[in-house]
C-alpha cells in the first residue's frame, strides 16, 4: 500500500502533557478529593447526558463547567464530602507540565513543511489554559476543538473536517493520540493513526510512516 501523509494532527490531553491519570491524580491531591468517590460522582453525572464518556458532557459541550461541578459537589455532599468551591479548569490545568520532547518533534515535522494541526475534543473553559501551556503560533497550522466545531473524537465528521481544513484527503493525514477509540475513529475514516503511550516511542512510530510517505513519493 502506498503511504503519503502530508498532515500530522496531534491530540493535547495526554500528549502535549502527562498522562491524564497523572493529571487526574494531582487534581485530587490538590483539591482533597478522594479519588474513588469522585469517580463515582463523576460518572453519575455522565450518565445522565447519556454517554459514560466523562468528557462529553463538558466538550462537546452540552453543560457548562459550573453546571457540571455543581452536580458533581451535589453527588459527593450526598456521600458526605464537602468538594471545594474551584474552577475546575484552573485546577486541573495547575502545575500541568508540557510534554517538552513531544513539542519539539512536533516543531522539526513542521519544519520539513508537512502540516501540524491539533485536533482535541476539550471544553470552553480550557482555552486560555492549553494556550499558555503550548502557544500554537508556529507550532500548529489550525487547531480544531470539539467545542467550537460541534463534533467530536471518534466521530468521523471531524476527522472529515480536519482533513478539509489540512487541504488534504484522508489518506494523507495521520493522528497521534492516547485513547485507544480515537486512533479507531480516525482510520475508521480513512486516516492513518499512532497511539501514543510515551513521546519516545510515538516519535519513533512517526519517523518509520514519515520515511515511507518520503519513498512512496520518490
Amino acid at each position: 500500500m502506498t503511504i503519503s501523509i502530508n498532515a500530522v494532527w496531534t491530540d493535547f490531553g495526554g500528549v502535549l502533557t502527562p498522562p491524564v491519570g497523572e493529571t487526574f491524580s494531582a487534581f485530587c491531591t490538590r483539591t482533597g478529593l478522594p479519588p474513588g468517590p469522585l469517580l463515582t460522582a463523576v460518572a453519575t453525572v455522565t450518565a445522565r447526558y447519556g454517554t459514560d464518556d466523562f468528557m462529553l458532557p463538558l466538550d462537546t459541550p452540552l453543560v457548562t463547567e459550573e453546571e457540571w461541578l455543581r452536580q458533581i459537589a451535589a453527588e459527593l455532599a450526598a456521600e458526605g464530602i464537602e468538594a471545594p468551591m474551584i474552577s475546575f479548569a484552573d485546577a486541573w490545568f495547575d502545575g500541568r507540565r508540557t510534554n517538552a520532547e513531544w513539542l519539539a518533534q512536533l516543531h522539526r515535522v513542521r519544519e520539513r513543511g508537512l502540516f501540524v494541526g491539533m485536533l482535541s475534543n476539550m471544553p470552553p473553559a480550557w482555552e486560555e489554559h492549553w494556550r499558555r501551556m503550548v502557544p500554537p503560533e508556529g507550532v500548529f497550522d489550525d487547531v480544531v476543538n470539539s467545542a467550537q466545531v460541534g463534533c467530536r473524537k471518534p466521530g468521523p465528521e471531524i476527522f472529515e473536517l480536519a482533513a478539509a481544513r489540512a487541504g488534504v484527503p484522508a489518506a494523507q493525514c495521520v493522528l497521534i493520540d492516547d485513547l485507544a477509540k480515537n486512533c479507531a475513529g480516525a482510520r475508521a475514516a480513512g486516516w492513518q493513526a499512532i497511539e501514543f503511550t510515551g513521546a519516545a516511542a510515538a516519535i519513533e512510530e512517526l519517523e518509520a510512516l514519515l520515511g515511507r510517505s518520503r519513498l512512496a513519493s520518490t
